[in-house]
């Protein structure tokens, strides 16, 4: 896939193998046309080795970020951190930019969920050493039961008249339900923080609002579907609700196991924050929100866990029913 084609590349590297890269992965080896290959690297070395053996002809073992790029067309990565993109891709020996030729068309798609700023100054080294090479950046949003299923969202820092717009979507769409482009470089990212910022708080007030409701009488359902017809309504309460047993699918009733952890709200709450705060944004609400998910994330009984969690962290009855209180 160079930049004027819209043709799914055969060629494809994957840099990232853990919770979210790997399912993206195994949906690319279905997907991609017969005889693909995809050119795969992990420093978890048991990440790379699991993928190849369960798919011999379709995955192959690079050595490290260099050689991905080299035998690929496109590249996609997914990575925990910021620190963790910059070094895959501006390593001189052995990461991304390394293996890019002068004239290089190559698409590189990064999928990780990192602060806008160091977003920018990686396309912006990209571009100044190969101007001909794209980079984009393309947050996802789903967790990993998306990315299993293939339903996962990619918001996309790239402008709706970008010509690498069509390809781009042909070949995420092998993994996602939807591709919304965003605008522009970082974009993807900052509507990634902002969603995520707003999930986040909602619920830490969904759990305030129905623990406060349950402590005086009401049943735990019956308040969610009030919420759910009232001016409350929100899609936490809906089909993630913090209480046990108020949605049978939700990780809450799977004792808060699965779904988005804790320690992964309290990063992208952080980094929305930081967001904020560069781009002159006034959120009353971020720094409660970042606070909550810290202390959640450090307790013995919530770390680890889904998200949703914190209300066991704010002291909510996991009775279901609630039963009020004297």
């Amino acid at each position: 896939m160079t930049s004027n084609s819209n043709e799914l590349s055969t060629a494809v590297g994957f840099i990232g193998l853990g919770a979210m890269g790997n399912p993206m992965v195994v949906n690319l080896v279905h997907k991609l046309a017969p005889g693909s290959k995809i050119y795969v690297h992990d420093v978890v070395a048991y990440f790379v080795d699991d993928l190849c053996t369960s798919y011999p002809n379709s995955i192959v073992k690079c050595v490290n970020a260099k050689e991905v790029t080299e035998r690929s067309s496109v590249v996609l990565t997914m990575l925990p951190e910021g620190v963790h993109v910059k070094s895959v891709y501006l390593d001189p020996n052995n990461g991304i930019i390394a293996g890019l030729a002068p004239e290089s068309t190559k698409l590189l798609i990064d999928s990780s969920t990192i602060d806008t700023a160091t977003s920018l100054s990686v396309k912006s080294a990209i571009s100044t050493a190969h101007p001909s090479t794209s980079f984009y950046d393309a947050p996802v949003s789903g967790g990993v039961l998306g990315a299993v299923s293939g339903t996962i969202a990619f918001f996309v820092g790239i402008s709706s008249s970008d010509t690498n717009l069509p390809g781009m979507t042909s070949l995420l769409s092998l993994m996602g339900g939807k591709v919304i482009p965003c605008g522009g470089p970082s974009l993807g990212l900052a509507a990634k923080l902002s969603n995520n910022y707003l999930s986040g708080i909602i619920t830490i007030a969904a759990a305030e609002a129905m623990d406060m409701g349950m402590r005086a009488g009401i049943d735990a359902k019956v308040l969610a579907s009030v919420f759910a017809a009232g001016t409350a309504q929100n899609a936490i309460c809906d089909r993630f609700n913090p209480v046990p047993g108020v949605c049978p699918k939700a990780p809450s009733s799977s004792g808060y196991k699965g779904g988005f952890r804790v320690q992964l709200m309290r990063k992208d709450i952080g980094l929305a924050v930081g967001m904020a705060r560069r781009v002159g944004a006034r959120n009353v609400l971020g720094a409660v929100g970042l606070g909550v998910y810290a202390a959640a994330s450090e307790e013995e009984d919530c770390k680890g866990l889904d998200s949703r969690v914190v209300f066991r962290y704010l002291g909510g009855r996991e009775d279901l029913g609630g039963g009020g209180v004297e």
